[in-house]
């Protein structure tokens, strides 16, 4: 009998110490977008979603702070910067290519930097 006890606690502690290694692979990542107004939110957020691995994206107009919980097993940062810079907005980490930057409406036009 006291056995059975030994092995059925060395099993449960053995499930606890297993369950504490789980790691959490969301990354809360902040980063800024440059933009102007509520279409570039809309495109700014819908390019954020398209990258896989995305839960939630929130681009704030005034503070030009895009927030994302992104799963760090399916992309990465550099791949949801890419994918914002692919839409014409530049970031602190990629800027966008000309033509994707020319290819945005004249209100959503924002200054450069150099």
């Amino acid at each position: 009998m006291k056995n059975l006890i030994l092995i059925t606690m060395i099993t449960f502690l053995g499930f606890s110490a297993q369950a504490q290694t789980k790691k959490n692979k969301n990354l809360k990542y902040t980063v800024e977008v440059n933009g102007n107004c509520e279409q570039c939110k809309k495109r700014i957020e819908k390019a954020a979603f398209g990258v896989p691995g995305v839960k939630t994206a929130s681009w704030d107009i005034s503070s030009h702070q895009l927030t994302v919980i992104l799963n760090e097993e399916k992309s990465s940062t550099q791949d949801l910067n890419a994918a914002i810079a692919k839409a014409g907005h530049d970031t602190k980490e990629v800027k966008a290519k000309d033509e994707d930057y020319e290819n945005l409406h004249s209100c959503c036009k924002y200054e450069r930097e150099k």
